[in-house]
């Protein structure tokens, strides 16, 4: 029988603590310790349950990716991928809108991160945009809409930490294939929307790019796209692992960066580390956190009960995946995207997969969700951080990403209620 008391405050400790600001991670190993209290599971127990969740070899591939990512922020990589991605759309009538897309399809593959998407490829669009004179909210809201992909397109470091706490229910390497696909589709759908727009207010025509520029730009960009070839290519080969991956990656990153590129010296480097060091720490303070927290859940079965709930309010398959996609987008609008995986996969993951649903699938449903929370207030941390590079107030930011929220969630519905969208590409190669 669940103890009502011990979920109270396993929630609702979790939920004031969240309100007087104290961090996630703490919140979530304070109202881990009450509930264990109360409910006599000893301490020494709730510590071994933080220490074991970070006993993986496969998180050793979060620090090197963090790094890689850091590394190419700061090299120079986002400037050439943006001048890669004029040759392609830069011509067109809105085309720096289209150009913000592409530019971020590309680097959301090397950084798998849509901060570091918004941050990067903000800085030198955001600048370009307005001296075309597109509106500031639009040019905000185009580039935090298309930094979404971050988190889908691999390598992303949020899909390892889902891998984790799928609990071995998924490969690394299945749900970074399973997110390929829609990653892709995203930014399709976004292209659109921005020709539409731009046939629709009038946005002007970029510039072409000169034919005899042409071999350089797309050298100097393909050696930054390197980076997730290297990775995939890697893990579909054989020739190493996820977390062998990473650490190839960061050292190619390091190797353009410093010996290619050379636009910061090699000092810089110990800025990045700092900053990764400083990431890393936060991250993987609340997966410890969140093993201790997700052991309390499975001793009070609250999974289990959240299951039965589910399903006993319609026996409809439609209706409790869109249950789901609501949960997961407001919950994302108020949360960050690393504890919520950490929270609500091993939650969710047992309700959709009585359903029939793949854990790849769910894997890629979830991402995204949480990856349109990240643009969506109150606390949309991408859309904080795309307001205060553009220079508007954080109400302008959200009135510019309005119209990019119609083609994300469209590709929600898809990929929640088309399997094959997500799963053919890993099913084909063998995940």
């Amino acid at each position: 029988m669940i103890d009502p008391v011990a979920v109270l405050l396993l929630f609702g400790g979790f939920a004031v603590l969240m309100l007087l600001r104290v961090p996630v991670a703490l919140a979530l190993a304070v109202s881990s310790i009450a509930a264990a209290l109360w409910i006599s599971v000893p301490l020494p127990l709730v510590g071994q349950k933080m220490v074991q969740a970070l006993n993986s070899f496969p998180l050793l591939a979060i620090p090197f990716f963090i790094l890689a990512g850091e590394v190419m922020a700061g090299g120079g990589v986002a400037r050439r991928l943006i001048d890669l991605a004029n040759v392609f759309v830069g011509w067109l009538r809105g085309g720096l809108a289209m150009l913000n897309v592409v530019a971020s399809t590309f680097f959301g593959g090397i950084s798998g991160s849509a901060v570091a998407d918004t941050s990067s490829v903000g800085s030198v669009m955001l600048p370009m945009m307005r001296e075309q004179g597109y509106p500031a909210n639009y040019s905000v809201g185009v580039t935090v809409s298309s930094a979404t992909q971050g988190v889908l397109i691999p390598p992303s470091h949020n899909m390892i930490i889902f891998a984790l706490a799928a609990g071995g229910s998924v490969s690394i390497g299945g749900v970074f294939m399973a997110g390929v696909v829609p990653g892709l589709l995203i930014a399709a759908l976004l292209l659109v929307a921005c020709y539409v727009m731009a046939r629709k207010q009038g946005h002007p025509k970029g510039q072409p790019i000169p034919a005899r520029d042409v071999p350089k730009i797309v050298w100097q960009g393909l050696l930054g796209l390197l980076t997730p070839v290297i990775v995939i290519g890697g893990i579909l080969t054989g020739v190493f692992t996820a977390t062998e991956s990473a650490a190839i990656a960061c050292l190619w990153a390091v190797l353009i960066t410093f010996g290619v590129y050379r636009e910061v010296p090699l000092r810089a480097f110990t800025g990045m580390l700092r900053r990764s060091v400083k990431t890393l720490g936060t991250v993987l303070f609340l997966i410890a956190a969140a093993g201790a927290y997700g052991h309390l859940l499975t001793v009070l079965q609250l999974p289990e009960a959240l299951t039965q709930a589910l399903l006993g309010l319609s026996d409809n398959a439609v209706v409790i995946l869109l249950l789901c996609n609501v949960l997961l987008l407001v919950l994302g609008s108020i949360m960050d995207m690393a504890p919520l995986i950490l929270i609500t996969t091993p939650i969710l993951l047992p309700v959709v997969t009585s359903l029939g649903m793949d854990p790849m699938q769910f894997g890629v449903m979830l991402l995204l969700n949480l990856g349109i929370g990240l643009i969506t207030p109150p606390v949309g941390s991408v859309l904080f951080v795309g307001s205060a590079i553009g220079g508007i107030r954080i109400e302008q930011a959200a009135r510019g990403v309005l119209p990019f929220y119609l083609p994300m969630v469209a590709c929600l519905l898809l990929v929640t209620f088309v399997p094959s969208l997500s799963l053919t590409l890993p099913h084909w190669l063998g995940f």
